[in-house]
Formats: structure tokens, C-alpha cells, sequence
């Protein structure tokens, strides 16, 4: 039985800000039970919610060192789905009404978290045969197992994996800091380390001493050794490249089934995809009082509203496109205010043809992936991507600009073959977008049955969570050897 403890700063369903939580969350109930015992570690937050809390039991207390302190580290536990999770107790870092907090305040938190991690290994009966880290906020697990390889004697044979979701976000901080912090020697703070442009950079160390890195597709793996894609860290991922791999994250077969999925107005399945998507168009229309045509296409948005996301795009066309387009556009989620005042702005200017819904409602969430004819993603990066999987999923056709994780899961339409599964586009521009979307508005206006198709081409591609989990197996099977 090969052990695997995924060291995380969040996880689904205890406590959520973004697609890692879904991923560290969902994908452990795939691995092969009898040949895998993946777990999980993470922080008890006191903003999680008081249910979840309750259910918690009590382990072990110790401490560990920090620079020049001690600090308590309390470990509880419970089992969901099968999965042993444990968590990371301590008032003075976790405390406050939401998971992360200014940088500075993050950097230290965090500084803790991996090596209370990395200690209550000697506590939990679970020596893991490879810590697998996440992000920047577990990125110090392969350093400090590195640097304090005494402290840990019963992990001289545990190997590291160091996951990138987003390369954009480091825990770069001043150097004197993160020093002091860590109890690091100067000697970990070169270039080739945790130096990166005269300041400490903990994702930096996580990628120089684990054994291998991964990010979340394979384009994005490639786009990360570039200049253009590298977030400054190029150079090292570059040379690294030989221990870089992209596997693609996938999506939760039970939560997005259109068949039994709770929130929807109607369910439905493959073979009712057309009557099905109608139905929830026409409910969905009505609940956001937009008009109710089955004939006008309803594109749709949910996403969080960033540069990130090619907001900055949307912005541009939506004038051209609503004043001159047969269509319905629907957004829903939250972000940097600029864009949801331009959201609302176009919602009050153009009321039978935009609904900008500024908040974010799992139930809104499915119910829009279920309606909406299009969905429209058109990122300035992405890692992965999760929507255009969902969209699918739904029978809602992707489309997407050819980056990171929509470029490996959005095959574009070809309308001489009669394949694909969506639209997308290559360059981060706006007008390059607004070609595509009247693209696909001609195929959905004027050839429905190619359109019908390619809807359900893309409802019956499998990006669930199995395909990661055999991907993630392999791997682990090569580092551990």
C-alpha cells in the first residue's frame, strides 16, 4: 500500500475559495483503495463552518519551532467519503473570518502550516511515501524536509511533489522576513532557491527541492517555461523541465450529473440533452427576468471577474455585441470592482439582453451551466480550467482562447469534418473573440442540427476525476520507484 499525504491550504467540502479546494477535496476518492491511502492535511480555519467543525476529533498536541519560537500545534481529524483528512489547529494563524489575509500575515501563516505538516507525520501513524504540495502556501514542505532532515528521520525515504495551480500567485516576500521566519541559512536564499528578484520566494524553494513538479495540464506545463507564461520563474522551470509534468485536473462525476444533479429545473440526461437544456433555458430566462425565447442563444458566464479571465476582452465588445447581436448573455460571480460595475452598467443599458448577477450561488451556478447554449472563457492564462469541463458536461458548448488547459480539453469545431467539441480562438484579443462568438451565433443560428451535435460530442467526453487519478498513479509509482 503506497501512502500519499496531500499538504493543502484548502480542501472541498470544509473550506473553499477556489479550484483547489476541488481538486484536493474530490480527486483522493479516485486513487485504487487497495493499492493507494491518500490523505489529507490542511489548516482548521475558524471561519469553517461551525457543522464541520463539530465533527472534528481531538489527536495530539506538540510543538514546533519557528525561527525563535515555539508554537502550539494541535491535530484533529475526521473521515469523509472515505478520507482521512487531519487538520492543523492553531488560534493565533487561522483565526478570522476568512482563509487568507494580507501576504505578509499569509507568509508566516503558511511557514507554520508546513512545518506543523511535516512534523505531525511522527504523530498521526502515517509515514506518507510522498508529500504531495500544493500551491505556494505547502511549498516550504520540500525545503524544510530538506533543511531540518534530522528533525525528520522517519521520512528519509518520503519523496515530494510539488503541484502548481497558478503560477501567478508565489508567497514572495521580504528576504530579512522570511529568514527570520523560517530558521533557513542564507544558503537556501541564492538565485537557483528561494531568491527571485531580491525577495524570498516560498513557491520558488517548493519547485528548486521537490522531486518532481506538476501542473494542471500539460500546455500550461510547457507555457510555464517560457517568458511569456513564466511569472519570472521561467528560468528555473525551464531547467527543470525534465521533472515537469501537466495532468489534467477533472471534475466530479456525481456533482455535475445532469441527471440526478438537485439544483436544476429539470433534469435530464444524454439522449433528452435537447429537451432537457431547453426546458432549464426557458425556467432560467423567467427567474432572471430576461425574455423567454428558446430561439435567442443564451451565452453564458461563472467565473470570478479578473484580468486572469479576459474580462478586460468582454469589456471591449460588449457595446458591438449587444446592440447588434440576437443574444442573451449571463454572468454570475464576483471580482475586482471595475468589472462588476462595467457588468452592471451593460445589464441596466441592455435589460432583455444581460443578466449580471454580482454574487456567487452554487445552485445559479448549475442552474446557468444547464441552461445556457454557450459558455464563453476567454482567459488571458489558464491553468486548467474547471467551467469548460462543467460547461460540457452540461451539453453546453465551450467557447474558449487557446491557453493553458483549454487548448488540451476544447477541440475546436470543424465544420467540413463535422468534429469538436467547442470554439476557441488563439490570440488574447478582442475582436479575434467577437469573430468566434459570431461564428459560433452562425452555426447555432443557421445549421441548429451541427450545432445539436457538437453539443452532445461535448457532453459525452470524460473528464472526470478516474482519468487524473490513473494519470497521478503513475506518477507516483515513478517517484517512489
Amino acid at each position: 500500500m503506497k501512502k500519499v499525504l496531500f499538504v493543502t491550504s484548502e480542501a472541498v467540502p470544509f473550506i473553499k475559495t477556489g479550484g483547489l479546494a476541488d481538486v484536493t477535496g474530490s480527486l483522493p476518492k479516485y486513487f485504487h483503495e487497495n493499492e493507494y491511502d491518500v490523505r489529507v492535511i490542511l489548516p482548521k480555519y475558524a471561519c469553517m463552518d461551525e457543522a464541520w467543525k463539530q465533527r472534528l476529533r481531538f489527536l495530539t498536541h506538540f510543538y514546533v519551532s519557528l525561527g525563535w519560537r515555539n508554537q502550539y500545534v494541535g491535530i484533529l481529524s475526521c473521515e469523509e467519503n472515505g478520507i482521512h483528512y487531519y487538520f492543523v489547529d492553531n488560534e493565533y494563524y487561522f483565526a478570522g473570518p476568512k482563509p487568507y489575509n494580507q501576504l505578509h500575515e499569509d507568509v508566516e501563516k503558511f511557514a507554520y502550516f508546513c512545518k506543523a505538516a511535516l512534523a505531525a507525520t511522527s504523530h498521526i501513524d502515517f509515514v506518507p511515501d510522498i508529500l504531495h504540495c500544493h500551491d505556494w502556501q505547502a511549498s516550504l514542505v520540500p525545503v524544510f524536509l530538506q533543511a531540518f532532515a534530522q528533525d525528520y528521520p522517519h521520512l528519509s525515504h518520503t519523496k515530494t511533489i510539488m503541484t502548481i495551480h497558478n503560477l501567478r500567485f508565489q508567497g514572495r516576500w521580504n528576504m530579512d522576513s522570511v529568514k527570520n521566519l523560517t530558521g533557513l541559512a542564507d544558503s537556501y536564499f541564492t538565485p537557483d532557491k528561494l531568491e527571485s528578484y531580491g525577495e524570498a520566494n516560498m513557491l520558488k524553494g517548493g519547485i528548486a527541492y521537490a522531486d518532481v513538479v506538476t501542473t494542471v495540464s500539460p500546455t500550461y506545463a510547457k507555457e510555464i517555461t517560457t517568458p511569456e507564461g513564466g511569472e519570472g520563474l521561467n528560468g528555473l522551470l525551464y531547467a527543470r523541465r525534465n521533472d515537469l509534468f501537466g495532468i489534467i485536473n477533472g471534475i466530479d462525476s456525481d456533482e455535475y450529473d445532469t441527471a440526478k444533479d438537485p439544483y436544476l429545473f429539470e433534469r435530464f440526461d444524454q439522449a433528452g440533452v435537447l429537451a432537457g437544456k431547453a426546458k432549464n433555458k426557458e425556467c432560467l430566462q423567467k427567474e432572471l427576468n430576461l425574455p423567454q425565447d428558446k430561439d435567442t442563444i443564451l451565452v453564458a458566464m461563472v467565473t470570478r471577474l479578473t484580468d486572469q479571465k479576459g474580462m478586460d476582452l468582454v469589456a471591449y465588445i460588449m457595446d458591438e455585441l449587444l446592440s447588434k447581436a440576437k443574444i442573451q448573455i449571463v454572468v454570475l460571480g464576483t471580482g475586482e470592482e471595475q468589472y462588476e460595475n462595467m457588468l452592471r452598467y451593460f445589464a441596466d443599458k441592455y435589460p432583455k439582453k444581460m443578466s449580471a448577477n454580482i454574487y456567487y450561488s452554487e445552485q445559479i451556478a448549475h442552474r446557468i451551466y444547464a441552461a445556457a447554449d454557450a459558455f464563453l472563457m476567454p482567459s488571458q492564462f489558464e491553468p486548467c480550467g474547471l467551467s469548460q469541463l462543467i460547461s460540457m458536461r452540461f451539453g453546453t458548448v465551450p467557447i474558449v482562447r487557446e491557453t493553458g488547459g483549454l487548448k488540451d480539453t476544447v477541440i475546436a469545431y470543424n465544420e467540413y469534418e463535422q468534429t469538436g467539441t467547442g470554439f476557441s480562438f488563439a490570440n488574447f484579443n478582442a475582436h479575434e473573440m467577437l469573430h468566434t462568438l459570431y461564428y459560433a451565433m452562425h452555426v447555432y443560428y443557421d445549421e441548429r442540427h451541427n450545432w445539436n451535435e457538437l453539443a452532445k460530442r461535448a457532453m459525452e467526453q470524460d473528464y472526470s476525476w478516474d482519468r487524473s487519478a490513473r494519470a497521478y498513479e503513475s506518477l507516483y509509482d515513478k517517484v517512489i520507484g
